[in-house]
C-alpha cells in the first residue's frame, strides 16, 4: 500500500541552444499540484518575456494518473508538454515538474525537432539532477500509563521515527509520526508487549 520513492533534492536549471533558439530548463521538487503549479507561474514571472513556456509534472507519487500534467503552452500540439512528460515519467521519480523555456532564434525546428528538442534538453537537464528516498509517513496515536513509557519508546527506537509528540497528564498522549510501510508492526508490538493495555491507532 505504502512505498517510497525518488525524489529531485533540489532544483536544477540547465540551458541549451538548439538552431539559435535558447531552451531554458528548471526543475523542481513538487509534492501536490497546488506547488507544480506555483512553481511554473513562477517560472512565467521569471522568463517573461519568452514566447513559450511548457511544462509538464508527476506532482505525487509516480504511478498515479491524477498527479499528470502537461502543456505546450502554444508550440505545435504534441512537440512539446507530451515529450517531457515521457522524460519525467520514464524516470520513475515523483514530486517533480518540469518548464523548459524557449527563446525563439529564428529557425524554425519543426514538429519532429521540437520534440527532440524539449525531450533532449529535458533528458540532458535530468542528468543533473540529484535524488533522495521520500518516505511515506502517517500519524499514529495513542494513551499510556506512565509504566510503559519506557517500553513504547523502545519499541519506536527500531523504527524509523521523525517526530514523537508526549503530553504528560494522568496518562501519556502519543503522537507518532513514522514510515507508514511499517506502523502495523508498531501497532501490533505495542499491543503484544503492553499485554493488551496500550492500543495505538492510525489518525485518520
Amino acid at each position: 500500500m505504502f512505498k517510497s520513492y525518488n525524489v529531485p533534492k533540489m532544483s536544477v536549471n540547465y540551458e541549451e541552444v538548439v538552431k539559435k533558439s535558447r531552451f531554458i530548463v528548471d526543475i523542481a521538487n513538487t509534492d501536490d499540484l497546488a506547488s507544480a503549479k506555483a512553481f511554473i507561474a513562477g517560472i512565467k514571472l521569471k522568463y517573461s518575456d519568452a514566447g513559450h513556456h511548457c511544462w509538464a509534472h508527476v506532482a505525487g507519487e509516480p504511478g498515479g494518473s491524477h498527479v499528470l500534467g502537461f502543456s505546450d503552452d502554444d508550440e505545435p500540439n504534441g512537440t512539446a508538454g507530451k515529450p517531457m512528460l515521457n522524460v519525467l515519467v520514464g524516470s520513475g521519480i515523483g514530486d517533480v515538474t518540469a518548464v523548459i523555456t524557449r527563446y525563439f532564434g529564428g529557425v524554425k525546428l519543426g514538429t519532429g525537432g521540437l520534440v527532440r528538442a524539449y525531450g533532449g534538453c529535458l533528458n540532458n537537464a535530468m542528468q543533473m539532477l540529484e535524488l533522495t528516498e521520500k518516505i511515506p509517513e502517517v500519524i499514529i496515536f495513542g494513551s499510556s500509563d506512565y509504566a510503559h513509557q519506557n517500553v513504547i519508546e523502545q519499541i519506536l527506537s527500531g523504527y524509523i521515527v521523525m517526530d514523537i509528540s508526549k503530553k504528560f497528564t494522568d496518562k501519556v498522549i502519543w503522537q507518532v509520526k513514522m514510515d507508514a510501510r511499517s506502523f502495523n508492526s508498531v501497532i501490533t508490538e505495542i499491543k503484544n508487549r503492553t499485554s493488551g493495555n496500550v492500543v495505538f491507532e492510525l489518525e485518520e
